[in-house]
């Protein structure tokens, strides 16, 4: 009886502790605002980031070729992105409307308006990082 109430205590002990390490791998520390200043500045690309921001203005969907849902945030230092998530490979945030809060990983490329974050899913190659985005406390990766 000793016996399998100490297996039993292991077992919970492993996997209390493996969930532990499934949250705390899933955490990620935000990109600091100064680095994506710096990117910005110095026109860098192919970048990944993770930060947040507000919705400012939802646009039309990308429709030619592979489908993006896209819209513009704001960053805490006033910079603006656009964000170009795939809604072939992931699925569209509903709802979305100006003012929301958007939690976001990515990919950022440069461009003059701010910048553009895009492989905001997951990668079915493989070959980029996998991204998401946050909304109202919902993933969509």
């Amino acid at each position: 009886m000793k016996k399998n109430m100490v297996l039993f205590f292991l077992v919970v002990v492993f996997t209390a502790c493996g969930s532990v390490k499934e949250k705390q791998s899933d955490a990620h520390t935000y990109t600091p605002l100064s680095t994506i200043n710096t990117w910005f500045s110095n026109h860098t690309s192919n970048q990944l980031i993770f930060q947040e921001g507000t919705v400012q203005k939802i646009l039309q969907d990308d429709n030619e070729g592979s489908r993006h849902q896209k819209f513009i945030v704001k960053l805490k230092n006033e910079q603006t992105l656009l964000i170009s998530h795939n809604i072939d490979l992931s699925t569209r945030i509903p709802d979305l409307k100006n003012g929301d809060l958007v939690i976001f990983k990515g990919e950022y490329e440069w461009n003059k308006k701010g910048g553009v974050v895009h492989w905001t899913h997951r990668d079915p190659n493989g070959k980029h990082q996998d991204g998401y985005l946050m909304h109202e406390g919902k993933k969509y990766d």
